[in-house]
């Protein structure tokens, strides 16, 4: 029994001393844990002005565009969003649409009715016109505005009804128009509840996501 004693001490011993010939990698040991983890010419110390580009990145709010508009709405629409949209970048986002309603007031005979029912207008508060001059049935007809939807034509016949406007009506017409969205970048939820308010002065728009891409 001793004899196998010693026999399995001498056997321990022997496999400790295999063990430490091996190189120190392959016994999962890095003798230089540092310089392998880590390279110090990757590091860099960020400026505060960089820690807060990079906090804000992380922090960007949603993109809402608000339309839309004719040139003349949008310059108006601009100017009254402008001094909501503190810290939120806005642009302009322009589309050519298919409108399929119009509203007008019928063809007045010649250049002066027109021209007379322009002056009617203008002194009614109505700065959004346009005389039709083309040679055919709607030659002298005055466009009030032409729209996508029977809706958002209806809520300006409505609004040029309030206004005392005579003779105005609806109907349907297709055409190509150039139309403006307005766009409201990173803005936070203050923003876009007041930008929500705002629209409500503007009939016939509406506010929603930025369109993908753009």
């Amino acid at each position: 029994m001793r004899a196998l004693f010693l026999l399995l001490i001498a056997a321990i011993l022997g496999f400790y001393a295999w063990t430490q010939q091996l190189d120190p990698r392959e016994q999962g040991l890095d003798p230089e844990p540092m310089a392998r983890q880590i390279e110090p010419e990757k590091l860099r110390i960020l400026s505060p002005a960089e820690l807060l580009a990079r906090s804000s990145a992380g922090r960007r709010g949603a993109c809402a565009e608000w339309g839309s508009f004719t040139a003349a709405e949008a310059a108006r629409a601009e100017q009254a969003l402008a001094p909501l949209a503190h810290g939120a970048r806005l642009a302009q986002r322009r589309s050519e649409e298919t409108a399929h309603w119009w509203v007008f007031v019928p063809p007045q005979g010649s250049r002066q009715g027109a021209q007379r029912k322009v002056e009617e207008l203008k002194g009614l508060g109505v700065e959004e016109y346009f005389v039709m001059q083309e040679e055919g049935r709607l030659r002298w007809a005055i466009s009030l505005g032409v729209f996508r939807t029977e809706e958002s034509a209806k809520v300006r016949l409505d609004a040029l009804t309030a206004k005392k406007v005579l003779g105005a009506q609806l109907g349907e017409r297709d055409t190509q128009v150039m139309k403006v969205w307005l766009q409201v970048r990173d803005a936070n939820e203050a923003l876009l509840a007041r930008l929500k308010a705002l629209a409500q002065d503007f009939p016939a728009t509406e506010l929603r996501e930025c369109a993908a891409g753009s």
